[in-house]
């Protein structure tokens, strides 16, 4: 019987996931299971976005007749000739003879490689080709060694959707929800997300990048990987995680200890210096005992962290089998950019230490600390000061928070402010046949008996002249599925020469006012009772006359909104940086060295004390 998740009004997800494979390339354990993602666009002519592996061949199949309904399949584009995703082609030209394959030259190689059947009816494309399908065009993107040499993803440019192939992927098996935001990702699928990066694709750092160079040119509303959830939220935060991994930069400052241990001496040192590590002020240390850990997750981690400590029994005069692979596996990843501490055991013969450096000075950029204990086996009494010298070590050379400069003169600091729980809304408000809408990031509660809410309202907002006339308003409260587009449209324009709410069957409150749907979480009317004049704003007390509750999406926060809406300014190479300011709330830059005390942003409208340095 079918199964399939609908993407968008004409996209499907028709794959499958395996929760019964014990190994991932039979190296990989996966305990979650996996996914393999494919994906049918229903459009004036029907293209399936690569296969998938046979253990999931059955209910694909069964999928694609259900959604065809009949229909010829016109194009199968292949992404990715890995056996996981392309394992079911054969069969699926066999069913469908008049599809026509849609890849690179690479690909159509690996094609013949890998089956017998004729590849005639091919549509050859390279970088940044075109096929238009209808409503769609897909635009193709060349990305070799991310993890193949054949490798391409593909762009709909009408939907904004990429179709990643493996970047962007993650071990665990769809549980029903298909949208990364459906789940807790960080909790549930960041972990094997990253192990599936790191073992995976994290040798090819530099291919990555170049990826995610070309990607940022594109306005992505969606991603579509072959493993895993479906990105259509937070995008720039699992990004920033491919950034991190793909640049070899730790995503924390944090103490990983790998130990191999026979009897339980060198396990009990580890524990040890876990232990003064965390006496001496640092969280989150991890111990894995190598024989336990399979070396996947030491990769991930030693990914994960900026400082790693190997400690080592010496095992028939070398390193310990099962650590001397986990490291063997760290040095084929290529890692880079770590600090690394090695300690060692050997009862008759302490030779695991040495030979650990030798292998692990291999890697970039990395500093491997002098400090270091050799056990005879077992620790002593008076080896405790060699442990404490590496643990300084560690400790000192691990980052310090910038104390927080006070100046003397600045009784009030305008950062302060930012401290406070600010929410964020869209508000709205209706003169005439007029209707409009702007940010404002001050709305409250006053009391609850008469109800009462207050908003504050800065002077510069047409919607701030339309309550002040109408004494009426809508409060929407923008949710965490608010997209920066929302921001922009309500906050860096003017309703005075942009119409900001069009349409004529807009959803409108009792009092008539328009309110915003689909990324709040519920709206409050509020009849003024009270304004106050307070120079640049207006604050305004209300009469709450209707309130809603539209779904249990968290609000959003200003803190929110600076991590996971607003987007991180690119980086520039050093000959193009600027001297200037920057918005903290829409990211307009102001270029010149110093900034006037009166200047007002022309994007947000905030004032200067709202702008930073440019870094």
């Amino acid at each position: 019987m079918y199964c399939v998740k609908q993407i968008t009004s004409d996209m499907y997800w028709v794959g499958g996931s395996d929760r019964r494979l014990a190994l991932f390339e039979n190296v990989y354990p996966i305990p979650q299971g996996v996914s393999y993602n494919a994906y049918l666009v229903l459009d004036e002519q029907t293209v399936l976005l690569d296969t998938v592996d046979r253990a999931v061949s059955e209910v694909f199949f069964e999928n694609l007749a259900h959604l065809l309904d009949g229909r010829k399949l016109d194009y199968v584009v292949v992404n990715h000739m890995e056996p996981d995703h392309a394992a079911t082609l054969a069969e699926l030209v066999l069913r469908y003879p008049d599809v026509t394959i849609v890849t690179n030259q690479k690909a159509v190689n690996m094609i013949k490689n890998y089956f017998t059947f004729d590849a005639t009816n091919v549509r050859l494309v390279k970088e940044n080709d075109t096929l238009t399908t209808g409503r769609h065009t897909f635009a193709f993107v060349m990305a070799p060694m991310v993890h193949w040499p054949e490798v391409m993803v593909s762009y709909d440019t009408v939907d904004k959707v990429l179709y990643s192939a493996d970047a962007f992927g993650t071990f665990g098996a769809i549980n029903g929800n298909i949208f990364a935001d459906e789940v807790n990702f960080e909790a549930e699928y960041l972990a094997d997300a990253r192990r599936y990066y790191t073992n995976i694709v994290g040798k090819y750092g530099t291919q990555v990048q170049a990826l995610l160079k070309k990607a940022a040119k594109l306005d992505i509303a969606m991603v579509c990987p072959l493993h895993g959830p479906v990105w259509r939220k937070d995008i720039a935060w699992f990004i920033d995680k491919y950034q991190k991994w793909s640049t070899y930069t730790p995503e924390e400052d944090a103490v990983v200890i790998a130990y191999a241990s026979v009897y339980g001496h060198t396990e009990n040192l580890a524990n040890i210096i876990a232990s003064k590590l965390a006496d001496a002020g640092v969280r989150n240390v991890k111990l894995y005992d190598v024989s336990v850990t399979h070396p996947s997750y030491i990769v991930s981690e030693a990914f994960r962290a900026s400082h790693l400590v190997f400690a080592s029994t010496t095992y028939n005069a070398g390193i310990f089998v099962n650590m001397e692979n986990a490291l063997h596996d760290i040095v084929a990843h290529n890692l880079q950019n770590r600090t690394i501490a090695v300690v060692e055991n050997g009862s008759w013969a302490a030779t695991s230490g040495g030979l650990m450096r030798e292998l692990l000075g291999k890697l970039k950029n990395c500093t491997i600390l002098e400090d270091t204990v050799s056990l005879k086996s077992a620790l002593k009494a008076e080896q405790m000061n060699e442990v404490d010298a590496l643990v300084s070590a560690i400790v000192d050379s691990m980052p310090k928070p910038e104390p927080i400069e006070h100046k003397p003169s600045e009784v009030v600091e305008p950062n302060a402010m930012f401290k406070l729980s600010y929410g964020l809304f869209v508000l709205t408000a209706k003169d005439g046949k007029k209707d409009n809408g702007c940010i404002i990031n001050t709305a409250q509660q006053v009391t609850s008996q008469p109800n009462r809410i207050s908003i504050c309202v800065n002077k510069n907002n047409f919607t701030h002249d339309m309550i002040l006339k109408t004494g009426e308003f809508n409060v929407n409260i923008l949710s965490q599925e608010a997209t920066f587009d929302i921001f922009k449209w309500y906050g860096f324009q003017s309703g005075r020469d942009t119409e900001k709410i069009q349409g004529e069957k807009l959803p409108r409150a009792r009092n008539g006012i328009v309110y915003v749907e689909g990324c709040t979480n519920g709206f409050i009317s509020g009849k003024v009772v009270e304004a106050r004049d307070y120079g640049t704003h207006t604050l305004f007390v209300a009469d709450v006359t209707e309130a809603r509750v539209f779904n249990n999406v968290p609000s959003v926060t200003y803190a929110y909104y600076f991590a996971n809406i607003k987007p991180k300014p690119a980086a520039r190479p050093a000959e193009e940086k600027k001297v200037g300011w920057v918005c903290k709330i829409c990211g307009y830059v102001y270029e010149g060295a110093d900034l006037p005390a009166d200047f007002i942003c022309p994007l947000c409208k905030h004032p200067a004390s709202d702008f930073e340095k440019l870094k």
